[in-house]
């Protein structure tokens, strides 16, 4: 291939690509297809050194979002025809993907990933063990249960495939610069201004950091964090075996760990073992470019003792060479993708999770139109790089989160499951007194959070009736008949003050925020698309004085988009005081009784939406009268430091705990949303069913898109649907039929132990006209279970329980 690029270094360059690698490449190429003629890409050794020549260049389409599935549907795409366009082979193969089962929850967890496929359009069918034994006949199938077959899956030739998109963006006037090292990252006023490298000064607009394992240590450059390290990632070569000719599919047999597929006349056997073995990139060295790492295997026996079972003709095989290669992992196994907090026009394409080829296609593709547009062309809040907090940058950290990371890439992904490691890292004032009331937590953006109490054991998990079932059901018992606790400390907090500040804050919410002190208000915060980027709570505290309570996992989010916006409010600052803060919701029929108890009578006063300044336990409060639960209640605010004290007193006058598991129950019969489940970026309010928090008769951001939606008419709304049979276990992204077509999909459920029936919020589509009561099926495995819509909530659709008292 003739390589542009090797002549002196542009002064100047809209977008500068760091790293050769496969997303570095498709980035370039998709720059420069958009238009953007002068992007350059440097490579501080060579085109793919460091991990992606090594990739076992695996593509299967199928994730767990519409987006996310969307983005490798893209990648099989532009794989399938760049060969065309550039004449430079890519070595693509389709031959499709068999994955296997050996125990019923697999397949389970098989069967939902094929109903979502045949929602999202992609081809995969369940198969008996017979068939599957057909497509891949040299493996050993007495254990097996079932299996699904991806016919449009395929793999492709990463070499290759860098080389064409290379390429193809040269084609466009884009360059690339090998050998080419970068030292430094300069900004100015929190913005992008020059990159330094091992041979000069570049001034750019944009950079974007596709630099793998190396990710982290380029992220320095600039203050940002990047939270990305390499494991050593396994797999075996054989040389020939007999009866293996042509391609196969690739075989995947989660179960025992493994992938399998056929190279040249041979047998390529990878793995994700349970538990991973971390290197530090220091270790690796600057000068790893087409290196491996040492064999190991002691570290792979276990693994080839699966492979030997699955496949008896290993036994009798040569093997060719154990490859090991570092392959880059983030701390929750989804890659990073977009615009860095820190830093404007500082973008992060990494931490790809050894799904780098399959999805670097789309996503290079998605990054080139943030870069290019201001904002991604999908929904991708799963790989926001503002997803996580400081403490998880540590090397700490990812040297002991990353091994169990990559050890669960193939393991079952059953509700409730928690990360075992790094634990405890941020926790809330009341944390040891849920311990002692035998409390089991989960992780959210580092906090500890109460899933639910009176734990006897470690939870055993299932795609079934859950363990914690009946502990769940005490909490919202006492939530609906007494009183209960839900502890909210975790919720962002950001106050946000100055000359301006009600002026910005109308900009930014659709709602009306100026309005009396000690109101409140929700409201949603909407992007020039009408899309919701964050919906929020508001208190106004002072006149220009407002806090504003946002999700726990968003807070960093929150921050990012209200600084980017109060550019043109100089006179308004923001202040993150989450930690500053506890918040605990009092919520119940005797909440009254109690707050009048606490010498707290001013809370019983309350009219919805408003707040008051009292005290508690002879400590300052700040109580709002509105519920997330459905039941009457109040939020109530107070300093970290005085919230056990506050707690203590509200229990020992009858309130007793609950934890998330409770509330999310209760907030899905109550029909409210969560972001990520029922709301993000492409979702309007309208559609959402929240068009009255959008305030007409003033200006804000997204006004005109949701004026042309309200004309026009929405395209999907949120209802509500109550199964007719209590013994479904919907667990939330499942498709929703009518009369056998499809016509949407469940975003969050739970059991609703108000109303004693399973219930799941769900996004349908507009055209189906479900009315009221209609019955439609919602597919849980492959197994149809009928249930009845409605169009408000199930539990109390007009809240007066929690108006009243």
């Amino acid at each position: 291939m003739s390589r542009v690029g090797t002549n002196e270094l542009p002064s100047h360059a809209s977008v500068v690509v760091i790293g050769g690698g496969i997303m570095g490449c498709s980035t370039l190429y998709h720059l420069a297809k958009s238009g953007i003629s002068d992007a350059i890409l440097l490579e501080r050794n060579q085109l793919t050194s460091g991990t992606t020549w090594h990739s076992a260049a695996q593509v299967r389409a199928l994730r767990s979002t519409r987006n996310l599935t969307d983005l490798i549907r893209y990648s099989i795409d532009l794989y399938t025809r760049l060969e065309a366009e550039t004449g430079q082979h890519t070595g693509w193969i389709n031959k499709g993907s068999l994955s296997i089962a050996t125990c019923e929850d697999r397949l389970i967890n098989l069967n939902r990933q094929a109903e979502l496929a045949k929602l999202f359009g992609v081809r995969a069918q369940s198969i008996s063990v017979n068939e599957a034994k057909e497509r891949w006949p040299h493996m050993q199938c007495d254990d097996v249960v079932g299996a699904v077959w991806s016919p449009d899956d395929g793999r492709v030739s990463p070499s290759d495939l860098c080389a064409a998109l290379v390429k193809g963006a040269q084609s466009q006037g884009a360059r690339l610069f090998e050998n080419t090292g970068v030292v430094g990252i300069i900004t100015q006023h929190g913005q992008v201004r020059a990159i330094e490298t091992s041979r000069g000064q570049i001034l750019c607009d944009a950079i974007a950091i596709c630099t793998g394992l190396w990710s982290r240590e380029v992220g320095h450059m600039a203050d940002v964090n990047v939270p990305v390290w390499p494991c050593e990632h396994f797999y075996l070569l054989t040389k020939p075996i007999e009866g293996i000719t042509g391609n196969l599919p690739t075989l995947s047999d989660h179960d025992s760990h493994l992938y399998i597929r056929d190279d040249s006349g041979g047998l390529l056997v990878g793995c994700f073992e349970p538990v991973g073995k971390p290197i530090n990139p220091e270790t690796i060295g600057h000068e790893f470019a087409f290196q491996l790492l040492s064999e190991d295997w002691d570290h792979f026996e276990p693994m080839m003792r699966n492979a030997l079972h699955r496949i008896p003709a290993l036994a009798s095989a040569e093997v060719n060479m154990l490859l090991n290669g570092p392959e880059s992992f983030t701390p929750d196994g989804s890659f990073l993708l977009g615009e860095t907090s820190e830093t404007r026009g500082l973008f992060l394409g990494c931490g790809m999770n050894s799904v780098g080829v399959a999805t670097s296609g789309g996503a290079g593709m998605a990054l080139a139109h943030l870069i290019e547009n201001g904002y991604l062309p999908m929904d991708l809040h799963e790989a926001n790089p503002q997803r996580f907090p400081a403490q998880f940058n540590s090397v700490g950290f990812l040297t002991n989160r990353v091994p169990e990371v990559l050890g669960r890439h193939y393991e079952l992904s059953y509700p409730g499951r928690q990360w075992s490691s790094c634990r405890n890292l941020r926790t809330t004032p009341l944390h040891d007194h849920f311990v002692s009331e035998n409390a089991y937590f989960g992780q959210f953006y580092g906090w500890e959070r109460p899933l639910y109490f009176e734990r006897k054991s470690f939870p055993r998990l299932t795609f079934g009736k859950p363990d914690w079932f009946d502990q769940v059901a005490r909490e919202v018992h006492r939530a609906h008949h007494q009183a209960a606790l839900f502890d909210l400390s975790t919720f962002g907090k950001i106050d946000v003050f100055g000359a301006g500040a009600s002026r910005f804050l109308n900009r930014v919410c659709a709602n009306q925020v100026d309005r009396p002190v000690g109101r409140v208000l929700y409201t949603t915060m909407l992007n020039e698309r009408g899309g919701v980027e964050s919906d929020l709570t508001v208190l106004r505290l002072g006149v220009e004085c407002f806090r504003l309570y946002v999700g726990t996992q968003f807070l960093e989010k929150n921050l990012a988009w209200l600084a980017r916006h109060r550019q043109f409010d100089k006179d308004v600052e923001l202040k993150n005081v989450t930690q500053k803060f506890a918040v605990i919701a009092l919520m119940g029929p005797e909440s009254t009784k109690i707050a009048m108890a606490a010498g707290a009578e001013a809370l019983t006063r309350l009219k919805y939406f408003d707040s008051v300044m009292t005290s508690i336990a002879g400590c300052p409060i700040t109580a709002v009268r509105l519920s997330y639960v459905g039941e009457s209640g109040w939020e109530i605010t107070c300093r970290s430091e005085h919230v056990m004290s506050i707690y203590a007193t509200l229990c020992a006058l009858g309130a007793s705990s609950a934890g998330l598991f409770a509330q999310t129950s209760m907030r899905i019969e109550k029909r409210f949303l969560a972001y990520g489940h029922e709301l993000d970026s492409q979702i309007s309010p309208l559609e959402a069913g929240l068009g009255f928090t959008v305030d007409w008769n003033k200006e804000f951001i997204g006004k005109r898109a949701l004026e042309n939606q309200r004309n026009a008419g929405v395209k999907s709304r949120i209802v509500s649907i109550l199964f007719d049979d209590c013994e479904a276990v919907p667990l939330g992204d499942e498709p929703v039929l009518m009369k056998g077509r499809f016509v949407g999909k469940t975003t969050s459920a739970a059991y609703g132990y108000r109303i004693d029936a399973p219930i799941a919020l769900a996004m349908i589509d507009s055209e189906a006209k479900l009315n009221h009561g209609v019955t439609v099926e919602v597919s849980i495995a492959g197994e149809m279970f009928k249930g009845r819509i409605a169009r408000s909530a199930v539990f109390d659709p007009t809240g007066s329980r929690m108006k009243s008292g």
